[in-house]
């Protein structure tokens, strides 16, 4: 993009990044009713509004899918050094809700994590783990209303 100015910018010194591993690039048009797509080409999606027409996913849905994802890695880093075995069929079912409150639009989370064969302090001990980690729950720590299950 040509001419670009800096209009908004937010620094938070315990956020700070030293060494960058990857930056998703997407590029959007038409909101929340047209199209993505990402610079490598991996990523071609149409966009639609949430119970409205068209057959396309929502920022709701990628934002679900995103951090239940990174959620698994996190779990899997932790347990790892934990030295606890995580089941092959362990799994994240997320729900992001978009509703309005005080402030306007918000969102909120849940994170269903099913960790079957871990007994419920095994469970505990990682998700807990992973919700400190995940880059996920540290961005959404404090900003959105966040309630995590286990099932094992």
């Amino acid at each position: 993009m040509k001419n670009q100015n800096v209009i908004s910018s937010t620094h938070n010194a315990e956020a700070e990044i030293s060494k960058v591993l990857y930056t998703g690039k997407v590029h959007i048009t038409g909101g929340r009713v047209g199209k993505a797509t990402s610079n490598d080409g991996r990523l071609k999606i149409s966009l639609s509004t949430p119970g409205g027409p068209g057959n396309g996913t929502n920022p709701e849905q990628l934002f679900a899918a995103g951090w239940s994802a990174c959620f698994i890695g996190a779990m899997r880093h932790n347990a790892s050094g934990l030295q606890i075995a995580l089941p092959a069929d362990l799994a994240v079912d997320a729900e992001v809700d978009l509703g309005t409150g005080e402030n306007g639009f918000q969102l909120q989370a849940r994170l269903n994590v099913s960790l079957p064969g871990l007994t419920t302090e095994q469970a505990k001990t990682v998700v807990e783990a992973a919700h400190q980690t995940c880059p996920y729950s540290k961005a959404t720590r404090g900003n959105i209303n966040v309630e995590i299950n286990v099932a094992v």
